[in-house]
């Protein structure tokens, strides 16, 4: 099998990963539920979970990271905990239905909304994203890179908008945690929503938010917190005050070592730099093949390792089903969960093949699945 499909979830987790969830299974208890060993061993690999994170994201502090289940949770909390009716929330036609779905329902609430275009290419038009962030948004929603194109944005330039015009600025790492450095102080950004099961290796079920200092988001969820028993309301300290329940502590043991993995001799710049070489590669292969329509910017220089093309007329799902059950080549097909995308590019019937790269794959594995693509042109 070849996997190609690296944007979707992670398939090459290092060894200490796993044994780091299966420890976890067998010794924790309960975080914040007791003094027993096994809920203080709980309780100190949360802490450090916080730690490693806050230090990825260059952030204000642990206790300004919460941990949620992924990246639309961590999305929605921010977006529905951050906007009211009757303020304006800025976007780009680039998001996810992370982002997007959460903004249409705050629009239902009588929130205000508007989304930035994208050149040709797909890429964000920056000059019409500032000129809505300067009508005076409340807050901006803005992923880092495309999960449909691979395009990757400038969030400096964009922090910098916002700090100037006094907007919060929430950015969707999704695509980049992990591989791509993030610097909340110096991209000034407020908010940064990050899913584990992706670049930083962790688990599914493991995500979370990192909050600068002074911005107090409103919980989606009250309830058990190991803390204040007999108060009536859900603790408004950080960062209990956005988790409510018992936390996935087993998934967060194995998100820990996962970024532990990739900040152990700045491991990711590698893994970067691999990954996006591979994503080249496979463009070279072929971008001379006039029966391929390639989508974004495959030859820019601010990119993540994600190609998605489609084969004349094909439907992608046929593509993808073909090049899975002749080569076991494994990839993504359809509309990616970003619809607005999909219609800037007309798409929306014929969907995209995505292929993303890992640091786990070969040279030879991204040449054999160019020739698989070669082939079926031949058909």
């Amino acid at each position: 099998m070849i996997y190609l499909d690296s944007a979707a979830t992670s398939f090459f987790r290092p060894p200490e990963v796993l044994e780091a969830v299966a420890g976890a299974m067998t010794s924790f208890g309960n975080p914040s539920r007791g003094g027993c060993g096994p809920s203080l061993l709980a309780s100190r690999t949360v802490f450090q979970a916080r730690e490693a994170l806050n230090r990825l994201f260059d952030g204000d502090g642990p206790e300004q990271v919460a941990f949620t289940a992924n990246s639309t949770e961590s999305l929605n909390l921010a977006i529905k905990g951050l906007l009211k009716p009757g303020e304006l929330a800025v976007s780009t036609i680039m998001e996810h239905n992370s982002v997007l779905r959460p903004l249409y329902e705050m629009e239902g609430q009588g929130a205000k909304l508007l989304l930035a275009g994208c050149d040709e290419k797909g890429r964000l038009l920056y000059e019409d994203l500032e000129e809505k962030i300067r009508r005076g948004a409340k807050l901006a929603v803005v992923t880092h890179a495309s999960n449909v194109t691979g395009n990757r944005n400038d969030l400096r330039r964009i922090g910098k908008i916002c700090r100037e015009t006094g907007t919060l600025l929430i950015v969707d790492a999704s695509q980049t945690a992990g591989i791509f450095p993030i610097s909340m102080k110096e991209d000034n950004i407020d908010v940064v929503c990050f899913t584990g099961h992706k670049s930083l290796m962790g688990p599914q079920g493991t995500g979370g938010l990192c909050v600068r200092k002074g911005v107090e988001i409103r919980p989606l969820l009250s309830g058990g917190s190991g803390i204040l028993t007999f108060e009536k309301e859900h603790p408004s300290a950080m960062p209990v005050r956005l988790e409510a329940g018992t936390l996935n502590t087993h998934g967060i043991a194995g998100l820990l070592a996962g970024v532990r993995y990739l900040m152990e001799e700045e491991r990711w710049k590698n893994f970067q730099e691999k990954e996006l070489r591979l994503a080249e590669l496979f463009y070279r292969e072929l971008k001379d093949c006039p029966k391929f329509i390639f989508y974004g910017d495959p030859a820019g220089g601010l990119r993540v390792p994600v190609i998605s093309l489609n084969l004349r007329e094909e439907d992608s799902g046929e593509v993808s089903d073909w090049l899975f059950h002749e080569y076991g080549i494994c990839t993504r097909p359809g509309g990616h969960c970003a619809p607005l995308m999909h219609e800037f590019f007309h798409t929306e019937r014929q969907g995209m093949v995505r292929f993303s790269f890992s640091h786990g794959n070969t040279e030879e594995e991204v040449r054999r699945a160019a020739a698989a693509l070669r082939e079926m042109t031949e058909q």
